[in-house]
């Protein structure tokens, strides 16, 4: 299902200043997706676990910190579907001049 959003400006001057802010934004979520990545991949590296086998078969007894560590590597995980799916949704996103 596709949903159309009409956004009305002054002037050309306006969209190009929403564009910019989009694009700005899209500029941050990939910063944080590698940031995130990153983060994962020290979890990653420090048990010889990916994250997906981490998800389905670990639990906070399988790691050195715990609790904390566990709620920190899954916060991760989720946090990175989320920035994913956010950049994925504006990068589909199209906009035109009328």
């Amino acid at each position: 299902m596709t949903v159309q959003m009409v956004i009305e400006v002054r002037d050309r001057q306006g969209a190009q200043t929403i564009i910019q802010a989009l694009d700005g934004y899209k500029v941050r979520l990939r910063s944080g997706i590698e940031r995130t990545k990153r983060r994962l991949a020290t979890f990653e590296a420090r048990y010889g676990v990916d994250t997906a086998r981490f998800l389905r078969e670990m639990t906070a007894e399988d790691l050195a910190g715990g609790d904390l560590e566990y709620v920190e590597w899954a916060g991760e995980a989720k946090l990175l579907e989320g920035l994913t799916a956010e950049l994925g949704e504006l990068e589909h996103a199209r906009y035109r001049f009328s």
